[in-house]
C-alpha cells in the first residue's frame, strides 16, 4: 500500500479500517463476542482507545513482528483458558458469517479451525532452478484466511513454547501445528479477503 499511514488507520469508508474490520464482527449475525484485543502501535493507542465498543476492549503495544503483536494482545485476556479466542487480521474487513459459526462448532473436536479459500489454480511443485518436479491436486490445497481459532489455554501454549524456542510461523495455526495439535481447515469464500494492494483498496472502498 505504500509509505505513510498503516493501511489499518487509513480512511476506509469514513472510519478506520481496523474500527471497520472489528465492527463488522459485532454485526447481527455474528458470533457474540465477549471481547477484543487489539496490538497497535505505541503512535495510536490513544485513538484507538477511545473508540467506543460495546464490549470489552484491551488495547495494548503492538511487537517487533505480527508473532509478537498477536501474543501481546492473548496476555492481555482475561484468565479464561477455555474461552475461544478468534485471531484475525485488522485488514480482513468481510469475515463470513456462516463459515464462523462452522469454526467455533469444529472447535468442540479440534485443537484449532482456520477459515481457508479452495485453491482454484492448478499447482506446479519445483526445485530449486524453477525445474518442474510435477503436478499437485488442488484439490488439497487451500489459501490460509483468518479468523484462526482456538481456545485461549491452547494459544497461550502454543506462542509461549514457539516464543521460547526462536520459531517464528507465517500464520497462527503453524504454532498449534508446530506442537503436533489436531487443526480442522473450514472452507470460506474469496470475498474474506485481505486488503493488501491500492487495486484491493479501491475495489472493496463502501461508498
Amino acid at each position: 500500500m505504500g509509505g505513510g499511514l498503516p493501511k489499518q488507520f487509513r480512511d476506509w469508508g469514513g472510519r478506520p479500517l481496523l474500527r471497520a474490520t472489528v465492527e463488522a464482527f459485532l454485526a447481527p449475525g455474528m458470533p457474540p463476542l465477549a471481547g477484543i484485543a487489539l496490538a497497535v502501535p505505541d503512535s495510536h493507542l490513544e485513538e484507538v482507545r477511545s473508540w467506543p465498543f460495546n464490549v470489552p476492549c484491551w488495547v495494548v503495544p503492538g511487537g517487533d513482528t505480527r508473532q509478537e503483536s498477536v501474543w501481546a494482545a492473548l496476555r492481555a485476556l482475561p484468565d479464561l483458558p477455555m474461552a475461544p479466542v478468534m485471531i484475525h487480521d485488522a485488514v480482513r474487513p468481510f469475515p463470513p458469517t456462516v463459515p464462523l459459526w462452522e469454526a467455533l462448532e469444529a472447535l468442540n473436536r479440534f485443537d484449532g479451525v482456520l477459515l481457508g479459500e479452495p485453491s482454484t489454480d492448478t499447482l506446479k511443485r519445483v526445485d530449486a532452478d524453477g525445474r518442474v518436479l510435477g503436478t499437485e491436486p488442488r484439490e488439497e490445497f487451500f489459501r490460509a484466511q483468518t479468523p484462526q481459532i482456538a481456545r485461549l489455554g491452547t494459544w497461550l501454549q502454543a506462542f509461549r513454547s514457539a516464543d521460547e524456542a526462536g520459531f517464528m510461523g507465517t500464520d497462527d495455526v503453524a504454532l498449534l501445528e508446530r506442537l503436533g495439535l489436531a487443526v480442522r481447515l473450514v472452507s470460506s469464500p474469496s470475498s474474506n479477503l485481505k486488503l493488501t494492494t491500492p487495486e484491493d483498496w479501491e475495489r472493496t472502498q463502501p461508498r
